[in-house]
């Protein structure tokens, strides 16, 4: 199979689909691998680095667009990218569709295979594509939330750990899964004062016994979160619905109640944010404020850490991108029901239910629309 690899084009996007050792692994497995010049510049990776690997370079995008039989990609296609996608190709990538009606009826248009990392599930019930995503969105969340703290940002002069005689921040972490705990992690090894808050019991005992007597958790419920986001300096929103809107769970009445300066991360923003006050921002321009709250809702966080976050990522989708280029799409997801769950879109059918439903388009199963 021919695999090509197109620089992002994102804002300040330097992530990229491929290393050069999973570029090596493809070839090994007698696959033909594309990559646009310039494509890894942004992590320090060069054309030199992709050849010695057994990769073409391609100089422009419409080059690898047009001759790849799958695309290998890190954000969702920009609409000149989704244009030059066609039927019969595959398109693996994050693609986070249920807030993006506009993404959505460009690939429907387009007739591609695409396939979501973020909804690619795993035998223990987990998401393994995007969980080292948001390890690094987790995590690199309390590092921007402590950011802008400070008084030069605009926040309200507050160190989140204090120091002796000064209590510490009051950080509160909506949500424990994979960001949330990360999130909890980096707040309380910065010594604040930390607060998870979650619907599922079984996680806050689990998260209990994990951390102890270090965080505090609550269950979650209007009252809780009203209570403790008007009390807090930094409020991480860590919601996740597999392949759905996230739910508004932080109202703009909270927000007007919680002390100017403080600090609102949305890292649920790529679907759609939980804080009703939530859009998304860039990199380039990360923050606004509204009723006196800093919010940070940039829509691809993990961007900002891009080293790391390539090979992260690649150390999880490679084993799948290998699967599709050796099987070919139909088969690689008639043999794993997990990745046949990364189906969102395939021959202009919608084969995700939760995007199907949040967008009111109809819905086709992914085993029915492969003819399985």
């Amino acid at each position: 199979m021919l695999i090509g690899v197109p620089k992002e084009i994102k804002n300040h996007e330097y992530r990229v689909g491929l290393v050069p050792a999973s570029v090596r692994e493809l070839v090994h497995h007698g696959h033909k691998v594309l990559v646009e010049t310039g494509a890894g510049e942004g992590i320090g990776l060069d054309d030199r680095a992709y050849k010695a690997a057994g990769a073409t370079i391609a100089k422009t995008a419409e080059d690898v667009f047009a001759k790849s039989e799958m695309v290998i990609k890190v954000k969702e296609p920009q609409p000149r990218e989704t244009k030059m996608l066609r039927k019969g190709q595959i398109l693996y990538t994050y693609l986070h569709l249920a807030p993006d009606p506009v993404q959505t009826e460009g690939l429907v248009k387009s007739g591609c295979t695409a396939i979501a990392y973020e909804t690619i599930t795993s035998a223990r019930g987990g998401l393994p594509l995007l969980a080292p995503m948001s390890e690094v969105a987790g995590r690199m969340s309390v590092q921007v939330g402590a950011h802008y703290l400070e008084k030069a940002q605009g926040g309200a002069g507050i160190l989140l750990g204090g120091v002796p005689g000064v209590a510490p921040a009051k950080v509160v972490v909506i949500g424990g899964g994979v960001s949330g705990t990360n999130a909890v992690r980096m707040a309380m090894g910065m010594e604040a004062h930390v607060t998870v808050i979650d619907r599922s019991v079984d996680r806050l005992r689990q998260l209990d016994e994990m951390f102890g007597s270090k965080i505090y958790t609550c269950y979650s419920t209007l009252d809780a979160i009203e209570e403790h986001v008007i009390g807090a300096d930094l409020v991480i929103g860590a919601v996740l619905v597999p392949g759905a809107a996230a739910p508004k769970l932080v109202t703009r009445k909270m927000i007007k109640q919680m002390r100017p300066g403080s600090v609102l991360v949305d890292i649920a923003i790529d679907q759609g944010g939980c804080f009703e006050t939530s859009k998304a921002t860039t990199h380039a321009d990360p923050v606004y404020v509204v009723d006196g709250i800093i919010h940070y809702c940039v829509a691809n966080m993990p961007g900002g850490l891009s080293r790391t976050s390539t090979f992260a990522l690649n150390n999880a989708t490679l084993p799948f991108a290998l699967a599709l280029a050796d099987k070919g799409a139909k088969k690689a997801m008639a043999d794993d029901p997990h990745l046949m769950n990364g189906l969102n879109v395939h021959e202009g059918k919608i084969t995700y239910k939760a995007v199907a439903e949040d967008l009111k388009k109809k819905y086709v199963s992914a085993a029915e629309a492969l003819g399985l």
